[in-house]
């Protein structure tokens, strides 16, 4: 007989989380907390944990928020098709009602704070997405290759990360994006040879972006593709070598980089920019230094409240077009590792930084510590990473506040937004 298990919280990545009788821990995807289930045979033992799959549901969690995780009894059918007959890796939290979701963010955020920076805190208050549905901007597509031709184009499953199935609908994406996915699908012969990822955007005057990366030939049916499309004018379509840089292949070259980074739920991520840049306080004539600012969203919010900004970026083609954008005042946009130019840039009053998942660059860390400033803000993908940092900063910083924002609904992913003070 299968070992039962008591689901007590979710773990970052999303899955449930129990204890086996012997005292590891046990990950399972798609549990919830408070519920009681049966593990499938074949538990997988490691030294400090297992990992699992949910086999029967022995008995359902309490009703409403509770838990060890914050989000018990709050199991829903998912909405996509391809959650449940094709165990889609791309959400990891659609079997949970969306309250239970936010819940669940909360103490993903708050016990990386206490674990891994040490950090005496509650669970961060959290701020609900703008919209649970359709606000992807951007979409990622890995690709089966079958005699360097597409077989299959989609996601992973969950539990199979070399198997690719056929996407038909994302429901967390655009539908503008999907409607060129449709238009896209029965097209796969006008994509380039030994294509190993396909990726979907849309820019900020709704224009869509094919960007298709391969270890082959140039594209050279793209503008055949575009004017085979029901609405090609507005597409545009960018060819990727493996390890190389994309360049436009047919259509306008706009200028966006559809290339660069940018916050896949442009809402939220406004909101978030926002919350983050009025944390600075007054800003008027003092110097502000805007790490990792992509394609200056942030340095522009900056400029409008009166700061000289800094911003760096190591992505050419995002300062390119960042360079170009209208603000309130002139803005330092540098193209360069920040870990690289700190030495060379001005003495700030306030910094505000956004890093990859990765986080902050140790070099970055020795600066902020070794001339402390007096209010720095931390925008953060990844909840431990974030918790490293702070905990790294706090020689010389104190948390003045905190707050976690819901950028990507249905999955285990949270932005968070931490504001230091010197000490």
């Amino acid at each position: 007989m299968s070992e039962i298990v008591t689901i007590t919280a979710i773990a970052t990545g999303g899955d449930g989380v129990g204890r086996l009788a012997d005292g590891r821990a046990v990950f399972v995807p798609r549990a919830v907390p408070g519920e009681r289930i049966r593990l499938r045979d074949g538990v997988r033992l490691h030294k400090k944990f297992a990992r699992a799959e949910l086999a029967e549901i022995v008995a359902a969690g309490p009703g409403g928020a509770g838990g060890a995780g914050g989000a018990g009894g709050a199991r829903v059918a998912a909405s996509c098709p391809h959650y449940v007959s094709d165990r889609c890796g791309g959400c990891q939290l659609q079997h949970l009602a969306y309250d239970a979701q936010l819940a669940a963010k909360r103490a993903i955020v708050g016990d990386a704070l206490r674990r891994i920076g040490k950090l005496d805190v509650p669970d961060p208050e959290i701020v609900e997405a703008v919209e649970e549905w359709r606000y992807r901007a951007k979409i990622s597509l890995a690709v089966e290759n079958r005699g360097g031709r597409p077989k299959a184009v989609g996601f992973h499953p969950y539990d199979q990360s070399l198997r690719v199935f056929p996407l038909v609908d994302c429901h967390i994406t655009d539908f503008r994006l999907m409607a060129l996915w449709r238009e896209l699908r029965p097209r796969f012969d006008l994509l380039p040879s030994r294509l190993t990822r396909l990726t979907l955007r849309l820019d900020r005057d709704g224009r869509r972006h094919v960007i298709a990366e391969s270890a082959g030939e140039p594209w050279l049916d793209a503008e055949r593709l575009r004017a085979a499309l029901p609405h090609g004018d507005s597409v545009i379509c960018w060819w990727q070598p493996v390890d190389g840089a994309a360049r436009v292949v047919a259509g306008p070259a706009t200028g966006f980089p559809a290339t660069a980074f940018e916050q896949v739920h442009p809402e939220m991520g406004l909101v978030a920019r926002r919350w983050a840049v009025e944390q600075l306080g007054d800003l008027r004539g003092g110097v502000v230094w805007d790490l990792y600012g992509g394609i200056g969203d942030t340095a522009v919010q900056l400029a409008a409240r009166g700061a000289q900004v800094v911003s760096v970026d190591a992505d050419e083609a995002a300062i390119e077009w960042a360079r170009g954008r209208d603000s309130e005042r002139p803005i330092r946009f540098i193209a360069a590792k920040a870990e690289d130019v700190l030495p060379t840039l001005p003495d700030p009053n306030a910094v505000i930084v956004n890093p990859p998942r990765g986080g902050l660059h140790w070099n970055v860390t020795l600066r902020l510590t070794s001339q402390p400033v007096a209010r720095v803000v931390y925008i953060s993908c990844d909840p431990a990473t974030l918790a490293r940092d702070l905990h790294r900063l706090s020689v010389n910083y104190g948390l003045a506040a905190v707050r976690a924002f819901d950028l990507f609904p249905q999955t285990a992913h949270v932005e968070t937004v931490a504001v230091l003070e010197a000490a």
